[in-house]
């Protein structure tokens, strides 16, 4: 006979709970990369200073960038002790879906300058690990080749208040076939990025020796992603701004056309709503009054944002707008991105109200040092870092996560 007693029934799922989470095989040349700040130190070795400080910089004097960072600093925890976290997981949904990791990757223009095939890498590394990504207006590679990649990828728009060139752009991301359009509304003006001209960074790119020397100087980009990219691809362009292609990066005309972004309105947002049949969302919101209106517009969702602090020196943190955000929300989803870099950062934000977060700079950084699979590492230290710090803080879902988890520091 094999009769078990009521003990030994229960052993084999105490044990399956209590299994270790099997972490992720790492290839050698990713073991070095132990958090997101890693990738970032890697990237400011292996870019032109230009590009780098294009990627890494604020405006002006910092300030807003800089508090991106301050505003996670002044909450500490309080933790729960003596919860059964076994059971704990990093899933979270949004609009219906559920994603593997509680954040995804937002827009980053350019990113295949800084990474090769930037965009591509981004969003093939999000899909494999079932996370959200949005490709960026100023992307340069075709919105088309990025949906055909990951067909649950979402647009983002830098518009002109301009119904004529609106109206078209829209249907073209209609026919690629994006379900979400996330119109960006905090770039009514190029704003004063002194340190790219410091850095010899402009846009139109401009030929010159300093430009050269800096490629010259930092041969695995050099020939990884700029001469690899011509070689292959031709020079690259801006592809998605209009319906149809845009100049190149070194053309004269590339101010003309981007439009006058500063005649962007709210009818321009209605607009959108009723051409666009699939999820609208609006980015760059910091101002409880804005949200309520977007949402008599009947967007489906807000992303709460000062831009990385790359727009108006001086404009809080998304994160200090959080809890009044989500109390005119209601029941929209509120979205938060700035700063983070950490899994201690995902949470905090959740416990304010986020409905999701976003994180940007550390992963263009992982692709323009190792492409797809540092994406990838990328994703999974930060999504270990989550699944360990709920453990800590006594908590087995983001969705028990609230502000009786945090005090003020």
């Amino acid at each position: 006979m094999n009769a078990q007693g009521p003990a030994e029934s229960r052993q084999p799922a105490a044990q399956a709970l209590s299994q270790k989470r099997a972490a992720p095989p790492v290839p050698a040349n990713l073991a070095s990369f132990l958090s997101l700040h890693d990738f970032e130190a890697a990237a400011k070795r292996h870019l032109p200073k230009m590009l780098h400080g294009y990627m890494a910089g604020g405006v002006e004097t910092d300030w807003s960038l800089d508090d991106n960072r301050r505003a996670f600093a002044e909450w500490g925890f309080v933790p729960r002790v003596l919860v059964d976290a076994r059971a704990r997981h990093t899933r979270a949904t949004l609009f219906g879906k559920e994603y593997d990791a509680p954040f995804g990757i937002p827009p980053m223009g350019s990113s295949a300058l800084l990474a090769y095939r930037g965009d591509l890498v981004l969003t093939q590394a999000a899909r494999a690990k079932n996370i959200p990504m949005i490709m960026s207006a100023s992307s340069l590679i075709k919105l088309e080749e990025v949906a055909k990649a990951n067909p649950d990828a979402w647009y983002q728009a830098y518009l002109p208040g301009e119904p004529s060139r609106i109206e078209p752009l829209v249907d073209r991301v209609i026919a690629a076939g994006f379900k979400t359009f996330v119109l960006t509304v905090d770039v009514q003006v190029s704003s004063n990025r002194e340190n790219n001209i410091r850095n010899g960074y402009t846009i139109p790119l401009k030929p010159t020796f300093r430009l050269f020397w800096q490629g010259a100087t930092h041969p695995r980009w050099a020939f990884g992603t700029w001469f690899k990219t011509l070689q292959n691809h031709g020079m690259p362009h801006f592809e998605n701004m209009d319906a149809g292609r845009g100049p190149p990066i070194l053309s004269r005309d590339l101010e003309r056309a981007f439009g006058a972004r500063d005649g962007l309105a709210w009818e321009h947002l209605e607009l959108i709503r009723k051409r666009f049949p699939g999820k609208v969302l609006i980015k760059g919101v910091l101002h409880p009054d804005d949200i309520l209106r977007a949402k008599q517009i009947g967007v489906d969702g807000v992303m709460v944002s000062n831009h990385g602090g790359r727009q108006l020196d001086g404009a809080v943190s998304g994160l200090r707008m959080l809890e009044a955000a989500v109390s005119v929300a209601g029941d929209m989803p509120v979205i938060y991105d700035g700063g983070v870099r950490r899994g201690t950062d995902v949470m905090k934000a959740y416990a304010l109200g986020a409905a999701f977060v976003f994180v940007g700079r550390p992963m263009l950084c992982a692709a323009a040092v190792r492409g797809h699979p540092g994406v990838e590492r990328a994703i999974d230290l930060l999504q270990e870092e989550i699944h360990r710090d709920l453990a800590l803080i006594g908590a087995n879902t983001m969705d028990e996560l609230g502000p009786e988890f945090l005090m003020r520091a």
